[in-house]
């Protein structure tokens, strides 16, 4: 009775999954609707406010323009390198993230007209009396963010002036780094090192702005049309109606720069989790459904590889043991990037970044419980099979009967550790846009730019789970034993 209903709770669970895993992928087939790629860690271009609500000069600009034009945007949250790559992919149908036109990048991408005309600048800290121009920069230690101009700039000029360069994947690790003294200036978009220093980053901007160049809303070459043309209507019925000239204004006139501020104090720990505890509590159950769901889809094909690892026939060996070293093989951030992106871009059909992350996570971890489970079994000591065998039990009975509830004592420890891991490697699928809870404490720090309050509190709550998660297993194996 108990086996049955402990089948029933199985199906019962993975369809409920499958309900879940099916119902988040949304139809784009109505002609007016398009998916968007941004960067919501780029303020004040784009970023979340304290509400929940997505805003900056570049949110702001496409959806007046969407509503002008009839369109819809559906935003994804990607961050700039992914973005690119999903517009490349097809997984997206545009991207606006301060993107600057260049000509390297005409060669991939249609732009629209330009919406903002930026630069880049130099900063370093305030009680810096040292770097007054770049010719101060000689051994010193410069930052910048991958993928942008500024990085580009700075790679020629390295050699020039004689820095060393590092490079960091967010605009929050780039401002951090400086601040703890990691490097002696950075490079950046002027507006954001504005936008930094008005938000109490204690900074300078030195010398004047290089590489003036154009941001623009840019598609796949010869895709998208359309959007491109709506956008810019759009845009030019902006300039002409000066409602242009009002957004630019709201976020880069320091007298509105309180436009985006808080009611609550979040200078505090007790104000940032008072302003921000909904974002994290949802961001939190996003990475638990993320976790469980895939984890379940990771026991019947782990526990399958697992079975196949010890299977008297051969090729279910071969077939097991070529399963797991090519998973394990390919390192998780790999994985997510090529399911994500890759299949995409060779079956030309989009796909679902929640379903992205969970068949991410489930090859990995079913691969790891197939390890689990050959260990388990292998524990059991050989005897009783064939002790079992020479009564005349057959092998699946033997298996069945007598070696697996054995093994299942030993695993029961090991499964919880598994799942352990895959609640934390959730956070590596913030890389392809998924907003679990370390992407809801990226865009937190993007607008409070509090990185170190912040990750300490995501890291308390991880620390929470995990602990609870420890308690369980150790509860589990003391009952099965």
């Amino acid at each position: 009775m108990k086996k049955k209903c402990f089948i029933f709770n199985l199906i019962l669970c993975i369809s409920c999954s499958l309900f879940w895993v099916i119902n988040t992928q949304k139809s784009y087939a109505e002609s007016n609707t398009y998916k968007v790629g941004t960067d919501l860690t780029f303020a004040p271009f784009e970023f979340q406010n304290d509400s929940g609500e997505y805003i900056g000069i570049d949110i702001d600009l496409l959806n007046t323009i969407a509503k002008k034009q009839n369109f819809t945007v559906d935003l994804k949250p990607l961050g700039f390198n992914s973005s690119v790559q999903a517009v490349q992919s097809g997984q997206v149908n545009a991207m606006i993230a301060g993107m600057s036109v260049t000509e390297e990048r005409k060669k991939s991408f249609d732009f629209s007209n330009p919406y903002f005309i930026g630069g880049i600048s130099m900063a370093v800290r305030k009680d810096n009396a040292e770097i007054k121009s770049y010719d101060d920069l000689k051994g010193k230690v410069v930052a910048v963010k991958t993928g942008t101009v500024s990085a580009n700039y700075v790679d020629k000029i390295k050699d020039k002036y004689g820095f060393t360069v590092k490079s960091y994947d967010s605009a929050d690790a780039l401002y951090d780094v400086i601040n703890v003294g990691g490097a002696d200036a950075i490079f950046d978009d002027y507006p954001i090192i504005d936008y930094s220093i008005t938000k109490g980053k204690s900074l300078k901007r030195v010398g004047d702005i290089q590489e003036r160049c154009d941001y623009a809303f840019a598609v796949k070459k010869g895709t998208n049309q359309e959007l491109v043309k709506m956008f810019n209507e759009g845009l030019k019925e902006l300039k002409q109606t000066k409602e242009y000239d009002a957004i630019i204004a709201k976020y880069t006139s320091n007298s509105s720069q309180s436009n985006d501020a808080s009611s609550i104090d979040e200078s505090t720990f007790i104000g940032l989790i008072k302003n921000n505890y909904k974002s994290l509590l949802s961001g939190l159950e996003k990475t638990l459904i993320l976790t469980l769901v895939s984890f379940i889809f990771a026991m019947v094909i782990g526990i399958m590889f697992g079975l196949f690892s010890v299977s008297p026939v051969k090729p279910l060996r071969i077939l097991s043991a070529f399963y797991v070293d090519v998973v394990r093989g390919i390192p998780l951030l790999v994985l997510a990037f090529f399911i994500f992106f890759g299949i995409p871009n060779i079956t030309g059909k989009p796909m679902n970044e929640y379903v992205a992350g969970i068949i991410t996570l489930t090859l990995n971890a079913s691969a790891y419980i197939s390890e689990i489970v050959r260990g388990g079994i292998g524990a059991v000591p050989v005897g009783q099979m064939e002790a079992a065998r020479s009564l005349g039990f057959s092998y699946t009975k033997t298996m069945r009967k007598i070696v697996l509830p054995q093994a299942i004592k030993i695993m029961i420890p090991s499964f919880v550790n598994q799942f352990v891991i895959s609640l934390k490697d959730t956070t590596i699928l913030s890389a392809i846009g998924l907003i679990e809870l370390l992407q809801v404490s990226k865009i937190i720090v993007a607008r409070t730019l509090q990185s170190s309050e912040v990750y300490l509190i995501t890291a308390v709550i991880y620390l929470v789970i995990i602990t609870l998660l420890t308690k369980l297993a150790k509860i589990l194996e003391r009952r099965f034993r």
